[in-house]
């Protein structure tokens, strides 16, 4: 269940002379008040005056120009606003949308607001008019004022309920269920109320029968419903919509209907106790409380999916996949996948557009598999928080591992990781893009635009020899964005291959590409974070530039790494380069590229061990020879 809140602060605002202070005091004395301060201090109400007990705490504002700061910082700080302004008085009222709402909107005030007409009994009898027909044009261009209400405190009239429909605003909000203009919930609503509806289904069969209802009904407010009662809500139903209940019980669409209805009648609570008793939070997304807590990792360890979590998803891909390609389109994706989600998790970077796509236009299991593959390195939480969705019932910490650190890896010089990300480095116009591109099984396209964020491609290598799959995720660094990744001491912890690729036929792309080439293995000397490299000779179609294959090999070879790639996107001529990646990664100890200073600090390194072998050993000779020599003094002296 998600946490209930343990108290609501409510500012009081308005123009001076509005009553703001008057409704405070009798609010809390029930009596009119004759004598009342400027500002009160802040008050707080009795916990049982409203149904729901949850403390209240008014804060009164002045709304002089000396206390702008502090009126600005106590609304900054407010669960629920109320605007003030005096019936008698049409100026005060027409401050509201000159001033009132738009300050909350400058200030960035995202709560619910309670617009409160004071001093009824001082309004000319001769100039009434209804409240909907005065706010109605206010409550139309500022969306966040949830309820307007009339009070007098001279009379006692609607007093209490300012602050009750206040409260209510806080603890069960209009706007992420409803929408007012058009009178539908909204698609976010809808979403988690079938991810309920499903849960609550147990035997499948797209109805809620009446013991369904009932498990429902205790669940969410400890009491069951008589037999009458269920009768008397599926004719409410039925009369309204006739596919809202069948045979086996209440329809989604039913179920649907009756929150629409209760929250037209003005029954959020009933839609927010259900909600909250299945663990959502105010903008309807799972609470904390019911998804892991952080996932602690070393920096060179990372997370994937375990295999409960993956056969989960091989089944629910299935369900929905189509018989002509095995694919699932995108819309369906959202629509249908995840359609008991907030939304779907791909919809925007770094996943959008980030997987191979069917002939279709669909996602085959393959590309579904990495997305997720892709959404658990990133955002392990995220991942779980989806598969929560998507009803894993499984303990939510089984549907994830943290590999081993990569160091270790190294030193055993083998690894156990099921997932690599390769940093694809290279300059302008290098052939990056089109390298992701081809990854992903896109055509090749001659022109490529800049990039200025980082790109990802996942996919799945299947090894030719083993036949065995590994998910490969590339991630293009932008030329312009290395200096800033690499002033970062862990940027390179969770790269488990890097690629450096550059245009073949261009002299200046391969000098760029040394020197990062040369930048980024130093870091990695630095920080003790080297990586498995490969140099990539793209664009291998065009005349390459003189020396091309002799710089490229050089440098490999001092550097200690294997020979260049040559490959053509164009030409479709990949030279299993992916394959290749994803070699070099299962190999985390070898083809790791070593600078001049790193070679001569291993070599230094490796003199001073030598040198303190030698001193050890002529230690221990020395001891050695110590103590041979008082054995013989020692049988001297007793012979003597």
């Amino acid at each position: 269940m998600a946490a209930v809140r343990k108290d609501v602060r409510i500012v009081v605002a308005g123009d001076k002379g509005t009553g703001k202070s008057s409704l405070i005091v009798t609010t809390m004395t029930e009596e009119f008040p004759t004598n009342v301060p400027p500002v009160l201090p802040p008050s707080r109400l009795p916990d049982d005056l409203f149904p729901d007990r949850v403390p209240i705490t008014i804060i009164d504002t002045s709304s002089s120009a000396e206390n702008r700061n502090k009126l600005a910082e106590e609304l900054r700080r407010a669960d629920a606003v109320v605007l003030t302004y005096a019936c008698d008085q049409s100026a005060t009222l027409d401050q509201l949308s000159a001033f009132w709402l738009p300050e909350l909107r400058r200030l960035e005030v995202k709560v619910p607001v309670v617009v409160a007409g004071c001093k009824l009994d001082l309004r000319d009898e001769h100039q009434q008019v209804s409240l909907e027909q005065v706010m109605s044009p206010i409550m139309q261009q500022f969306r966040e004022i949830e309820t307007c209400i009339e009070c007098s405190t001279n009379k006692l009239i609607q007093i209490p309920e300012v602050f009750y429909y206040a409260q209510k605003a806080v603890l069960h909000p209009t706007a992420p269920l409803f929408d007012q203009e058009t009178q539908t919930l909204r698609p976010r609503c809808i979403r988690a109320l079938k991810r309920i509806f499903i849960l609550c289904d147990r035997d499948r069969d797209g109805a809620l029968s009446d013991a369904e209802l009932n498990e429902f009904q205790v669940r969410c407010f400890s009491a069951p419903l008589q037999p009458s009662e269920i009768g008397g809500v599926k004719r409410v139903v039925q009369e309204k919509i006739p596919e809202g209940v069948n045979e086996l019980g209440l329809t989604l669409s039913g179920f649907l209907y009756l929150h629409a209805l209760f929250i037209e009648k003005g029954r959020l609570e009933t839609t927010w106790t259900v909600l909250r008793k299945f663990g959502y939070d105010n903008d309807l997304r799972l609470s904390n409380d019911l998804l892991p807590p952080t996932f602690k990792k070393a920096p060179d360890q990372s997370v994937e999916l375990a295999n409960d979590a993956i056969d989960f998803l091989r089944a629910a891909f299935s369900s929905y996949a189509n018989d002509i390609d095995g694919s699932i389109r995108f819309a369906d994706l959202e629509m249908e996948l995840f359609s008991t989600a907030p939304e779907s998790p791909w919809s925007e970077g770094p996943y959008e557009d980030a997987v191979p796509t069917s002939a279709l236009g669909g996602i085959n299991l393959d590309g579904f598999l990495s997305g997720w593959s892709l959404m658990t390195l990133l955002d392990p939480a995220k991942s779980v928080e989806y598969l929560k969705y998507l009803m894993y019932d499984l303990d939510t910490t089984s549907a994830i591992n943290v590999t081993r650190k990569r160091r270790m890896d190294r030193k055993k010089q083998q690894t156990e990781r099921n997932v690599f990300q390769c940093y694809v480095f290279g300059p302008r116009k290098a052939g990056k893009s089109a390298l992701l591109n081809a990854f992903l099984g896109r055509p090749f396209v001659d022109s490529e635009a800049s990039k200025t964020d980082d790109r990802y491609a996942a996919n799945v290598v299947v090894n030719e020899k083993t036949g065995t799959k590994k998910t490969l995720i590339l991630r293009e660094i932008p030329e312009t964005s290395v200096k800033t990744i690499l002033q970062d001491k862990e940027s390179l912890a969770a790269c488990d291959v890097a690629v450096f690729l550059f245009n073949s036929s261009d002299e200046s792309s391969w000098k760029k590409l040394t020197e990062l080439l040369v930048d980024v293995a130093a870091h990695g000397e630095d920080t003790g974070y080297e990586v498995p490299s490969l140099i990539v000779a793209a664009k291998d179609d065009l005349v390459h530039y003189p020396n091309a294959i002799y710089d490229s090999t050089r440098v490999s070879q001092d550097m200690g790494i294997l020979a260049p790639v040559p490959i053509s996107i164009k030409l479709g001529d990949y030279n299993n380069i992916f394959g290749k990646i994803v070699d070099a990664a299962e190999h985390p100890h070898l083809s790791i590229p070593e600078t001049e200073a790193g070679r001569s600090r291993k070599q230094y390194h490796r003199l001073i061990n030598r040198s303190l072998v030698f001193v050890s050993v002529g230690a221990a000779v020395a001891v050695v020879g110590l103590a041979a020599y008082r054995v013989y003094a020692a049988r001297k002296s007793s012979s003597g």
